[in-house]
């Protein structure tokens, strides 16, 4: 923001509809995208990016300036998603194997819908949806960190600040949910082609 981030912050505590409305358009897009990419359901996410700016205008008086105000938001987000996942727990985080097999199989055990074929997209789309599904098996830490680093390009001093974690640290969490997530790709049958999109 070419606009002083002290000031701004002053100008929302001071309840200015202009400065806030700054605030939340430059950084809603990236919040509710990381929600997303830290793998809640669209309706979830939604809730969470929401609360999360609710708690931003909660804590303003404790914010300090010495980060960036993308930085205390996203830190907000990443408590509030942990939050969340430790009072569901993980268990609706996996859909129902009848589930599964009814919605592609008939009572005669045909395909409902057979198997697109093999062409980029249908490629993209299954990647998508295994690397989704590997995600889950990402602790939050390992998960946000993938996230903030690689689907929305944060430096990593500002990762550190979102996590409170030191540089080192980092590139822990990086280096294994890279490992892990290139493990299990492979595992599901995802060949050197699309494990090559996580590098």
């Amino acid at each position: 923001m070419e606009l002083d981030e002290r000031d701004l912050v002053e100008r929302v505590r001071h309840g200015d509809a202009a400065a806030l409305r700054r605030v939340v358009e430059s950084y809603l897009p990236q919040v509710l995208r990381a929600a997303r990419g830290a793998g809640l359901p669209p309706e979830e996410a939604e809730d969470v990016t929401q609360v999360t700016f609710m708690t931003f205008l909660q804590t303003l008086d404790r914010f300090e300036g010495r980060s960036r105000v993308r930085t205390w938001i996203f830190g907000i987000l990443y408590r509030k998603i942990a939050e969340r996942r430790r009072q569901r727990g993980r268990d609706d985080a996996f859909e129902d194997v009848d589930q599964v097999v009814e919605s592609r199989f008939d009572a005669q055990g045909h395909w409902s819908r057979p198997p697109a074929p093999p062409d980029q997209a249908t490629f993209d789309r299954q990647l998508r949806e295994h690397l989704d599904h590997c995600m889950e098996e990402l602790t939050d830490r390992h998960r946000m960190a993938f996230v903030l680093r690689e689907m929305e390009g944060l430096e990593s001093g500002e990762i550190c600040n979102i996590l409170e974690i030191s540089r080192t640290n980092l590139g822990v969490l990086l280096h294994r949910a890279r490992n892990a997530l290139r493990e299990c790709l492979e595992a599901r049958g995802i060949d050197r082609g699309g494990d090559a999109q996580l590098s």
